[in-house]
């Protein structure tokens, strides 16, 4: 066997890419929506402000209304699918389908985010909000093990950091940690409303030994990175990717990591990066460009998200598809995201080695065997042309 063809055999197809065992982190409830939910949830609760009501138009449209190059605008495109997430019929399908298709698309590990403060509009409580999405993911679970797929959800409360709720979500997180809730995280723009305006919110968390997250480090610069750290105490960064900031590379490609760079990487401080996302807000300027290949070569903890399916017209295995074209990224190297990512997740550590040794490892051992067993039937058992 010679390198090339190891190489070659570790390189994965779109099919092995879907088949993976792949681990999410970073991905928001009200931005996967299936577009023909939307619309069906539209007419059922009576929306009338629908930018389109056919299916593949309204995907097109999400798509290219979150194509601007800006978070703030990005962040618009919400207002469609919060608004046809008002009842608790819609808040089980929703999460129920969520689960589906991540299954389907090979993530064995989810933890997906909302905000439940903003789906109280049709008269909810905030326990009535979470009890309907978690039994939503619940009924998701089950269905995708009857069509050959397993998938564990867990669930982060979001608070939106434009509003001052975040203490009251980060009780409520609390209070369901051992029904689904695994942690709290705080979402939307970044701009003029830092981490540090919740700070008796992660200080209550962290009283009570629970995990979080933080958005930082999107659209704005080191600063959000830097108070989402060392003044509020974050377990990771929810994007993180401005951290390239601080990371200068000279012409003779030597590399010199600034103060707060060095502190994430040596801290291990989970980067939840987001590439189309980010390609869309701005963040970056192509998948090619992207910082996720210099921070994975610096051995950064690194993991690779969908953020919003919906609006980025994308999935667990369209984000790999695009690294694996753009940096040339191999079985090893998904496999190497996707157990940064199960080290990285909100749930007991037995339960992660477990995933990390049961059913990732294995899993990728499986889909790097298959070349060989390809090559063997196309060369053994075939006479040659001279024989």
């Amino acid at each position: 066997m010679t390198s090339q063809t190891a190489h070659q055999g570790n390189t994965p197809s779109s099919d092995q890419i879907r088949r993976a065992p792949k681990v999410l982190l970073h991905d928001h409830l009200d931005g996967g929506l299936r577009p023909g939910t939307v619309v069906d949830l539209a007419r059922t609760t009576g929306y009338s402000l629908l930018p389109e009501t056919d299916p593949d138009k309204l995907g097109l449209w999400f798509r290219e209304a979150a194509d601007s190059g800006s978070l703030e605008r990005y962040l618009e495109t919400f207002s469609h699918t919060v608004a046809v997430m008002q009842t608790r019929d819609a808040l089980v399908r929703v999460a129920r389908e969520c689960a589906e298709d991540l299954a389907e698309d090979g993530v064995v590990y989810a933890e997906v985010r909302y905000a439940p403060e903003q789906h109280l509009e049709g008269g909810l409580s905030l326990e009535e909000v979470v009890e309907a999405v978690n039994e939503g993911f619940r009924e998701g679970e089950r269905t995708a093990l009857e069509n050959g797929h397993r998938i564990r959800v867990g669930v982060l409360l979001t608070a939106m950091r434009h509003a001052a709720r975040s203490l009251e979500i980060a009780e409520l997180a609390n209070s369901y940690r051992d029904s689904g809730v695994v942690g709290f995280d705080i979402a939307g723009a970044e701009a003029g409303y830092p981490p540090t305006r919740h700070l008796d919110a992660f200080e209550y968390l962290k009283r009570e030994n629970n995990h979080f997250t933080i958005h930082a480090g999107e659209a704005f610069g080191l600063p959000s990175i830097w108070q989402a750290l060392q003044w509020c105490g974050a377990d990771r960064l929810g994007h993180g990717v401005r951290i390239i900031d601080d990371i200068q590379v000279r012409e003779d490609g030597t590399v010199e990591l600034g103060r707060l760079a060095s502190y994430v990487r040596d801290k291990r401080i989970p980067l939840e990066l987001c590439p189309s996302s980010n390609l869309q807000t701005g963040a970056a300027p192509s998948y090619a460009e992207h910082p996720i290949g210099l921070l994975r070569r610096l051995h950064f903890r690194v993991t690779v998200n969908t953020d919003n399916r919906l609006m980025s017209h994308t999935s667990m295995s369209r984000e790999f598809e695009q690294l694996v074209e753009a940096f040339g990224y191999t079985l090893d190297d998904m496999q190497w995201f996707s157990v940064n990512a199960m080290k990285s997740a909100f749930i007991p550590f037995d339960e992660r080695l477990a995933m990390i040794n049961d059913v990732i490892k294995p899993g990728y051992a499986a889909l790097k065997s298959e070349w060989l067993f390809q090559q063997t039937a196309s060369t053994r058992g075939f006479p040659t042309s001279e024989g």
